[in-house]
């Protein structure tokens, strides 16, 4: 939408609001965009990342931690013992942050929300990743194989030393 000299853009809010946002004063480009990658969707920055500055916050339905074990979603993330956040809304960008073992980002509980945010400079290109914990882990990505960039390395490493052997 084009008013005069200002240009005003639509996005949609977390409760499904649109907010108004005058472009003159927002970022551009977009700090990073969701692409393919190893392992299925992932977010990815297009512009360079600050080491300690905030990425995105993973919202979504809170719900109790007792129902969320028989919901069906991969999209869970556990606040503490009493709560979860259900972030299977296509617009929780932070959905889409997949899981690294040697991750350039980190989870930030506070308050009940979740921020998620830079522990390294993250350039153009690059994956954004964090580590998903050992519970994961254990029950989702062990028993198929991590497929994270630093465990490929891993295994490329092992299968060449086995190769000159």
């Amino acid at each position: 939408m084009n008013r005069g000299n200002k240009a005003i853009e639509r996005f949609p809010s977390r409760r499904g609001r649109f907010i108004r946002v005058d472009m003159r004063h927002s970022l551009s480009p977009p700090v990073f965009r969701i692409g393919r990658s190893k392992t299925g969707l992932g977010l990815f920055a297009t512009s360079p990342i600050r080491k300690g500055a905030f990425i995105a916050e993973y919202w979504g339905k809170r719900i109790p931690t007792k129902t969320a074990d028989d919901l069906n979603s991969k999209y869970l993330f556990e606040i503490n013992s009493r709560w979860t956040i259900d972030g299977s809304d296509r617009r929780n960008i932070a959905r889409y942050i997949n899981h690294s073992c040697r991750p350039n980002a980190e989870p930030d509980i506070r308050n009940g929300t979740i921020r998620i945010r830079a522990v390294k400079s993250i350039d153009p290109g690059d994956e954004i990743t964090y580590n998903y914990g050992n519970g994961y882990f254990e029950t989702f990505i062990k028993p198929l194989g991590c497929k994270c960039a630093a465990c490929a390395r891993k295994r490329r490493r092992a299968r060449s030393k086995r190769a000159r052997a």
